[in-house]
């Protein structure tokens, strides 16, 4: 019996779903490919594009089926892909679980490398920050003359997510063995992780990591940084 060739959260294109000798037969016969089984949470049509973005353009969506979790309330604007929907639900039982068990938590360790720290990761910070997710961010955690290292112990210990913004800059770090790789082998021990890959790849990510380019996440090659957002504000809500 052939076996399928995909990673845990299933293809990441068309291509490989159809070089699959388990998957390929199915592909041919349609018009689609999700990577996996059909969500227990169900499909919806896309929001129209008067629903809030004046490019027209749905959250995470692109063309492309949109799903809604559990965890995303009725009245909620956020739209997600299957594929996004079967990545996160993982990580948010775990966040269910850590805040009946430790209510007083951050929500988020934003794990980043130390040049994005004036861009990137100030900007994911900000806009998280701006929809009351609790994040445990370097450049206002880190006081004088606390030693690093202990500061960002104990920032993973009391964060209940570790959202990894993976940019050019980021994969430049993770060969040096850093920090930053520090904080990503104590967030891969456990479900408790979200990569965020933005002016970057996956494909490029997979030949710097393989462990974390296996962890299924978010891009801002599909989305914009404000949704990626708001997507995370979602997961982590209590």
């Amino acid at each position: 019996m052939a076996r399928c060739t995909a990673p845990v959260y299933g293809h990441r294109s068309a291509a490989a779903a159809a070089a699959c000798p388990a998957c390929g037969s199915r592909y041919s016969r349609s018009s689609g490919y999700s990577g996996y089984g059909s969500s227990s949470y169900g499909s919806y049509p896309s929001p129209s594009s008067s629903s809030g973005s004046s490019s027209g353009r749905t959250s995470g969506s692109s063309g492309r089926r949109t799903a809604k979790p559990r965890w995303s309330g009725t009245g909620s604007s956020v739209w997600y892909t299957p594929e996004q929907v079967q990545a996160l639900t993982p990580v948010r039982e775990n966040v269910e679980s850590l805040a009946a068990s430790q209510p007083d938590l951050r929500d988020v360790f934003l794990c980043h490398a130390w040049d994005d720290r004036q861009g990137s990761a100030k900007e994911l910070h900000d806009l998280l920050e701006a929809r009351g997710v609790r994040v445990w961010f370097s450049e206002k955690d880190l006081g004088l003359g606390v030693p690093m290292m202990r500061a960002i112990d104990k920032g993973l210990v009391n964060s209940r997510v570790g959202i990894v913004l993976v940019t050019p800059a980021m994969l430049r770090r993770l060969p040096t063995e850093g920090i930053a790789d520090k904080e990503l082998s104590a967030l891969l021990r456990r479900e408790r992780l979200v990569p965020v890959v933005h002016g970057t790849t996956y494909e490029e990510l997979e030949k710097v990591s393989l462990l974390l380019a296996s962890r299924a996440g978010l891009s801002t090659a599909e989305e914009s940084m404000a949704e990626v957002a708001a997507k995370i504000a979602e997961l982590v809500s209590a």
